[in-house]
């Protein structure tokens, strides 16, 4: 299992960072994501799902399946000594698969970077039903018109008091504001590692 880390070697609680379902663990947002919150003296932990990892070898695949996804975030939790000792979470795809297996693996809480509240142009497709009864304390970041879910629709969701939502201005999916919004993805960027860092340290 190949692990990435950031910040402290041996910080508890760690936080655990999944990529999204196009890019991995080294794009540009989780490289800079993490350093971001390891400069606050926060452990960061990235891995790739199998289906990610096998480009190293030159192999393209879709994402693998539910079943693949989930016992891969398990495995990694375990690897880190048990959900006492992390905080779990990722961007999109990652942070849902996350959200699916937080209270199963018993971790200290969950941050989501751009939850995929539905397909996007599929807004009654939704991906809410386990959200509903979630326990593990919980951190969406989320952008004001991610095509996955704007504020205005995930508003109107019913959703587990557990969970806590900050929003980012004008932000799409990835945090990135239109430039005559006046917001910035530099300061999105920084917004949301500072609500993560604070949340990593409540719990």
């Amino acid at each position: 299992m190949n692990l990435l880390t950031d910040g402290p070697k041996d910080g508890v609680p760690a936080l655990v960072l999944a990529h999204g379902a196009g890019a991995g663990m080294d794009s540009p947002f989780m490289v800079q994501f993490a350093a971001l919150v390891a400069t606050e003296g926060i452990r960061v932990v990235r891995f790739e799902f199998p289906y990610m990892a096998a480009r190293r070898t030159g192999s393209r695949r879709p994402p693998d399946r539910e079943p693949v996804l989930r016992r891969t975030w398990l495995e990694v939790i375990e690897a880190l000594g048990g959900g006492a000792n992390v905080v779990i979470g990722g961007k999109s795809m990652g942070g849902r698969f996350a959200s699916m297996v937080a209270d199963e693996a018993g971790v200290r809480g969950l941050v989501c970077l751009g939850y995929p509240f539905h397909p996007t142009g599929a807004p009654d497709n939704l991906r809410t039903a386990h959200l509903e009864g979630l326990r593990t304390p919980s951190l969406f970041v989320q952008g004001e018109r991610d095509p996955f879910g704007t504020r205005a629709e995930v508003e109107g969701y019913t959703l587990s008091p557990a969970i806590r939502i900050e929003w980012l201005g004008d932000g799409d999916h990835s945090f990135k504001p239109r430039k005559a919004s006046g917001h910035t993805y530099e300061g999105h960027l920084r917004t949301a590692a500072a609500e993560v860092v604070a949340f990593v340290r409540a719990h």
